[in-house]
């Protein structure tokens, strides 16, 4: 609009001074809404920076799901109410550590260095002279004792025969190997798994370790023995682990890009690490990564190709894609990445703005929703199912009318909007867990899942091939499963590796029985240390 002088403005008549203002109001709304999209941008990408990850969220008093509105005026959530009182009593006392639990910590490790000081018979004359003395009980001072790694020499001695007229030839019988003519055992190659895919410690800094160790071990051999080994032996398991996979009702899955250097493809072309992940109420949890270069419907679709249940997802439509192909697969949303551009929204807000915004009330009412549904958990699922019906379900149902009420009483292009329409969009799969008491609320689970390869993927960047993927997805998949059943991992590989070189022949895989996470027939050493 151009600029008018007041001489100009005190000709125009009231009707053109009405448009000119609602004009102008207009405006002001869309600058408004700009301001508020470019703040909330500004606030979460220094979150994403410098803040916490925490999405925590406490509600305050009671909830209003309508304004105005006599049939749900308030929901009064007994959670909310208990906060509130919570926060008018005095603050509980730091509780006291149970006696004797240093004790019995020290008592589960090995005394492997015993120092003595004592007195002579000389130093106790001059002491006590004429009095003499009496020896109490030692004062025992205990410390921890660190043993660093350590790579020592293994001798395997064969006994070779032959006859003394016709020299034939016979060696004793002897347990398989690893790899012919390779210096690489069981405990080593576990080491160095253990190194890199759980404590995301790269193989160039592994190899300035062994260097000064003096052992001259290279970043090199220790990729092509992790690759042969997962490519030879650990996959043997993994295919295994993916066969035990089918048995189970509820799987939950993610993805996320990781770079390989020689994919046959321009340099910085995405790749996708899938992973799939047993539900959380399954006895024996399976945790599978799967490489792929694309994240296209075909890899799922194959990957779960023999599975019949639930999936959770976050809401890529992939999934629904595949749920529409076939009857037997039913996809479950995700209430966390539902509540994300509320939190979002809400962060990027004066606090004075806050209790009274929709976000905040949008994020009171998932909270409800999680409050009610885990007051549940715990419960035989018949029983969970039936309690869901009665008091989660109109918990949903108030969320979902709220939404369609507030669908367009911001600007499209805000969080809090965004968050609305998330919500609508994935309305049939957020629902889904009302009528499965095994589908959880979120698919947080498959996030914890994913997490060490992405703490491991900020040390190494990327990943150079496609054999190196493929590997590391076996190895993962091998290591999140152990650390998902308790296990302890170095020796956990170490066992398998052990093991399964000496069935390399076998056309009956049911030896891996043995192998799996939960097994009773894994040495004590695999399980860590109640």
């Amino acid at each position: 609009m151009k600029h008018l002088s007041a001489e100009q403005l005190n000709k125009l008549d009231h009707a053109d001074l009405v448009n000119i203002i609602l004009s102008q109001q207009e405006e002001y709304k869309k600058l408004d809404d700009k301001l508020q999209k470019f703040m909330e941008e500004v606030v979460d990408a220094k979150r994403h920076r410098f803040g916490r990850s925490s999405e925590s969220f406490e509600i305050d008093g009671q909830i209003s799901f309508f304004e105005n509105d006599e049939n749900i005026a308030f929901f009064n959530e007994a959670e909310a109410v208990k906060d509130e009182e919570a926060k008018e009593a005095p603050a509980p006392l730091k509780a006291k550590r149970p006696q004797g639990k240093k004790e019995a910590d020290l008592s589960k490790l090995e005394v492997v260095e015993t120092t003595k000081y004592y007195m002579s018979e000389e130093e106790l004359n001059d002491e006590f002279g004429d009095e003499g003395y009496k020896t109490l009980p030692d004062e025992v001072i205990k410390r921890y004792y660190f043993v660093p790694a350590k790579v020592g020499l293994e001798e395997i001695h064969v006994g070779v025969y032959s006859g003394k007229k016709s020299e034939r030839m016979v060696k004793a019988k002897f347990p398989a190997y690893l790899m012919r003519n390779s210096l690489v055992s069981p405990s080593l190659e576990a080491g160095i798994i253990n190194a890199k895919y759980v404590n995301a410690v790269p193989f160039y800094r592994i190899e300035k370790q062994f260097e000064s160790d003096g052992l001259d071990i290279t970043r090199q051999e220790m990729a092509r023995w992790t690759i042969a080994s997962a490519e030879r032996y650990l996959s043997i398991l993994y295919d295994y682990l993916h066969e035990k996979m089918y048995d189970y009702h509820v799987l939950q899955a993610d993805e996320t890009p990781v770079l390989v250097n020689k994919d046959d493809r321009p340099a910085g072309s995405k790749s996708y690490m899938w992973v799939y992940r047993t539900g959380m109420n399954h006895e024996h949890p399976i945790v599978l990564y799967e490489y792929q270069k694309t994240r296209n419907a075909s890899h799922p679709r194959e990957f779960l190709r023999n599975f019949s249940g639930v999936c959770v997802t976050d809401g890529y439509q992939v999934y629904h894609k595949l749920e529409k192909e076939r009857e037997d697969l039913k996809i479950a949303g995700c209430y966390a990445h539902a509540r994300r551009r509320y939190d979002e929204a809400l962060k990027a807000m004066a606090k004075g703005a806050q209790k009274g915004s929709l976000a905040y009330k949008a994020l009171a009412m998932i909270q409800a929703i999680y409050n009610a549904d885990n007051a549940l958990k715990g419960l035989p699922p018949e029983e969970r199912l039936l309690k869901r019906q009665l008091t989660v379900k109109p918990l949903v149902e108030a969320y979902f009318a709220w939404c369609h009420k507030n669908e367009h009483r911001t600007s499209a292009k805000n969080k809090t909007a965004k968050g609305i329409a998330y919500s609508l969009s994935q309305e049939k799969y957020l629902r889904v867990f009302l009528d499965d008491p095994d589908v959880p609320l979120d698919n947080n689970c498959a996030e914890r899942a994913i997490r060490g390869f992405c703490i491991g993927k900020k040390n190494f960047v990327m990943i150079d091939t496609i054999s190196g993927a493929k590997a590391s997805s076996i190895i993962y998949s091998l290591v999140e499963t152990a650390k998902a059943n308790n296990l302890n991992v170095y020796e956990y590989i170490k066992h398998v590796l052990t093991v399964i070189p000496n069935h390399m022949e076998d056309t009956d895989r049911r030896f891996c029985e043995e192998l799996l996470p939960w097994s009773a027939s894994l040495p004590e050493c695999c399980h860590k240390k109640k």
